[in-house]
């Protein structure tokens, strides 16, 4: 794998052609950008910008030298009617996040975030708590404070390949689509990045990503297996354990790539020297396209062949609405299978973001597990959520 992710830098920098970064949805480039970049953004207000016309003004003059940043807080709240655990959970992630434009086509990227718990059970293990095998709310935990990007992005001239360097995040740019954020899309894992794939923790690594026509692209990664966000080190180095994947694709045009796309992801991640985390490897598939730049349906499947992963199978299917206000409603279906548990496990969540303002998003939700496998004595668990995001 690694001489195969050196193979496609080498190509990428032997001059293929046409351009494509690795900013997905839930990426520091994607949070900086008001909207979704394809719909006409018509908002129902101006806050916060209205009451802080000032603070907005002088990052709109920093943003016209090169240097845009956020300063953004979001909440999730959960309740549900499991028979096991507390019932109830809340977080909130506060985020300092932005880019510096440092050359014509080099930049530095950095995010900082803060992720703490108001309950004992945080939103992400609201579901484990329950009873059900599922993460249910996606990157809300009580992990502290945590690098999770300082990176430099390099670029061709002509767009032809990308190369990122540094405190990398993987879930920004592997499998991938438009509905992948748990920020401001669905928030069960099994929607998010693959459940399927044992993706590391933020940390030191290499990315890089090439156009090989007009139509398709690859995207290769070496990242630290054992990274910790909390504690940032250049421990792979030694130990050596990576997490490698590589991602080939079609997309109807690079201004497109995450709305209009269909690809292969193979990932294979080493044990841990320490026995704590076993060697998996797995493969998934994803397709999804955006018709009339209102409805999105995608499909997406993976199976993993180690016990590190969620799942060992796991499709998902469903359907995504983009509004005038961007607006966005979703609605998914999840059925998934785990090595060593008896039974399969169905996932339903269904979400409606309303956007009041580039800078203030809620978004209710319900998920409904059916046969949850770590609890046989109830038959379905209902999740409902509230999410909040106040963007400064």
């Amino acid at each position: 794998m690694i001489r195969l992710l050196v193979a496609t830098l080498s190509i990428a920098f032997a001059g293929a052609a046409s351009a494509q970064g690795l900013s997905g949805p839930s990426s520091v480039e994607a949070d900086l950008e008001p909207g979704d970049g394809l719909t006409d953004p018509q908002y129902r207000s101006d806050f916060p910008r209205n009451i802080a016309p000032g603070w907005f003004q002088w990052k709109d003059r920093l943003a016209e030298g090169g240097f845009r940043f956020n300063i953004d807080y979001l909440a999730l709240g959960q309740s549900t009617n499991a028979d096991l655990g507390t019932g109830e959970a809340a977080s909130g992630i506060a985020r300092f996040y932005g880019s510096w434009q440092a050359t014509e086509r080099g930049s530095l990227t950095f995010k900082i975030e803060d992720r703490h718990s108001y309950t004992d059970v945080a939103p992400q293990f609201l579901g484990l708590d329950g009873g059900a095998l599922s993460i249910t709310g996606t990157a809300f935990n009580d992990n502290g404070l945590l690098l999770t990007n300082l990176f430099w992005t390099q670029r061709a001239e002509n767009g032809a390949w990308t190369l990122q360097v540094g405190q990398i995040d993987v879930t920004d740019f592997v499998d991938i689509y438009g509905l992948v954020s748990p920020y401001s899309g669905f928030q069960n894992l099994s929607f998010n990045t693959n459940p399927t794939i044992n993706a590391p923790n933020q940390g030191l690594g290499i990315a890089g990503g090439i156009k090989l026509s007009e139509n398709i692209y690859a995207v290769a990664s070496v990242s630290d297996a054992n990274a910790d966000p909390s504690d940032p080190n250049f421990d792979v180095l030694s130990d050596g354990n990576l997490f490698k994947s590589l991602e080939l694709g079609y997309t109807s045009g690079f201004d497109r790539i995450y709305f209009d796309n269909i690809h292969l992801t193979l990932w294979h991640a080493d044990a841990a020297d320490d026995g704590r985390r076993p060697e998996d490897y797995g493969a998934a598939f994803s397709a999804a396209w955006f018709v009339g730049n209102k409805w999105m349906p995608f499909f997406r499947a993976g199976v993993s062949k180690g016990t590190a992963a969620l799942y060992d199978r796991s499709i998902s299917a469903g359907l995504g609405y983009y509004g005038h206000n961007t607006d966005l409603a979703g609605l998914g279906l999840n059925w998934a299978e785990a090595r060593g548990i008896d039974g399969d496990q169905f996932t339903l969540e269904a979400f409606y973001r309303f956007s009041i303002s580039p800078g203030l998003q809620i978004t209710p939700s319900v998920q409904f597990i059916s046969d949850p496998l770590l609890n046989p004595n109830q038959d379905q668990i209902t999740l409902f959520g509230l999410r909040t995001q106040i963007v400064f």
